[in-house]
């Protein structure tokens, strides 16, 4: 006997109740699918924060021009993984080269994510620990244009706050190691060789897209900057001549301005100081910005003309989308853009120390020396001028690469 009398309802009765209570059962369960989907799709006690550079070089008229670090000799650890398209960076021509994105994770406990990042008119060269993907077109490894489209992924990232990791390290000096020195999480990333530690997801590239500033050096020596992709947040323009340097600090940048050459009366620890209040005001820890700070010391300042500025977020997350799954509860991305400036001061040291023989002045312009002469060659009405400054050029990279025990 049924002490509910649930036999005696009629039949469409009985078939409306089971209906409503599958109805019910499916409604729960539905609930119970997005609230555990909510809760991994976003991991509220994650913070990531990342740091990169845009590095590009101004021609006459103010856009960036293609260049190549010609010759390339790698800065990086040789653990570090490359793809084909790396082994030809020196001929891999490109308007920027995304250099040295960091990307750091803090949690109170051990959690495990994926990370994905798109490079869009860019391929990816270079990145530690191993990835589980990189797309870099490695069939055509000289060719950058608009069709052009690099990614990278880690599908499982273990991110545990370990005070004490050991990390690769190699005797020769790198300033790969600097990025180190932050009181982020340790990473760990299954490779076919075992695991692989980390402070850090590294990554790096080469591009065709149009930074979001232009910089023309004008014929009186000023500077017209014209912003095409949003309010920048900060500049720094930056002089440095042998011992003596200079920079200005401009807070913002909206639409174009005008600029004289700062005066080289400036400190380079000062410099140092207020480039880090610049980048904890846009979010990264105080740590964060003296390792990408130490990281580009010896290139940053070196000899020459060259303007800063924060790289507009939107900007950052158009050309670079990076996704992260679960998603953390902060996100800061914070890249700075370096426009190398080819004023007539670097022209006329450049040419003089070409046509002299002055390799001593000719390796403080490092990787821009061959971009900086072609700048040059191409003003010269003279085409006999313009080709013995390129056959001086091929003569002192000769000189430079020659093997050791050579004549020098």
């Amino acid at each position: 006997m049924n002490p509910l009398g649930h036999n005696k309802l009629p039949a469409s009765a009985r078939r409306f109740a089971a209906l409503a209570a599958a109805l019910l059962a499916a409604f729960f369960a539905v609930s119970l699918v997005r609230h555990a989907s909510a809760k991994q799709l976003t991991d509220s006690s994650l913070v990531v924060h990342e740091w990169g550079t845009f590095t590009s070089i101004a021609g006459a008229d103010g856009a960036a021009v293609e260049w190549l670090p010609f010759p390339a000799k790698s800065d990086l650890p040789t653990f570090v993984e490359h793809s084909a398209s790396a082994s030809f960076k020196g001929g891999l021509r490109g308007t920027v080269r995304m250099e040295t994105p960091v990307i750091y994770f803090y949690s109170p406990r051990q959690t495990t994510v994926s990370v994905d990042v798109r490079f869009g008119k860019g391929l990816i060269t270079e990145w530690f620990p191993h990835a589980n993907r990189v797309r870099s077109s490695d069939s055509h490894p000289i060719i950058l244009d608009a069709k052009t489209s690099g990614t990278i992924a880690w599908h499982a990232v273990t991110i545990t706050p370990a005070a004490n990791s050991s990390f690769p390290r190699e005797s020769a000096p790198s300033h790969y190691y600097a990025a180190r020195e932050t009181s982020a999480n340790t990473v760990s990333i299954p490779s076919p060789a075992g695991n692989q530690l980390e402070k850090f997801l590294f990554y790096r590239g080469v591009a065709a897209f149009s930074p979001p500033l232009s910089a023309k050096v004008l014929p009186d020596g000023q500077l017209q900057l014209q912003n095409n992709a949003g309010p920048s947040p900060t500049l720094i323009l930056f002089e440095r001549r042998g011992d003596k340097l200079g920079y200005r600090v401009i807070p913002s940048l909206e639409a174009s301005v005008t600029l004289n050459t700062p005066s080289t009366s400036g400190t380079l620890d000062s410099l140092r100081n207020d480039f880090a209040d610049i980048l904890t005001a846009q979010g990264l820890f105080r740590d964060e910005a003296r390792a990408m700070l130490e990281t580009w010391r010896d290139s940053w300042f070196e000899e020459g003309s060259r303007l800063f500025y924060i790289v507009p977020r939107p900007f950052v997350d158009a050309v670079l989308p990076l996704s992260i799954h679960p998603a953390p509860s902060q996100l800061t991305r914070v890249f700075v853009g370096r426009i190398e400036l080819v004023t007539s001061a670097t022209e006329n040291a450049v040419e003089a120390a070409l046509l002299s023989a002055d390799h001593e002045t000719l390796q403080k312009y490092g990787r821009f020396l061959e971009p900086i002469v072609e700048i040059i060659a191409a003003k010269h009405t003279e085409p006999a001028r313009a080709n013995r400054l390129r056959e001086a050029l091929g003569s002192y990279y000769r000189w430079l690469y020659s093997p050791p025990g050579s004549p020098r």
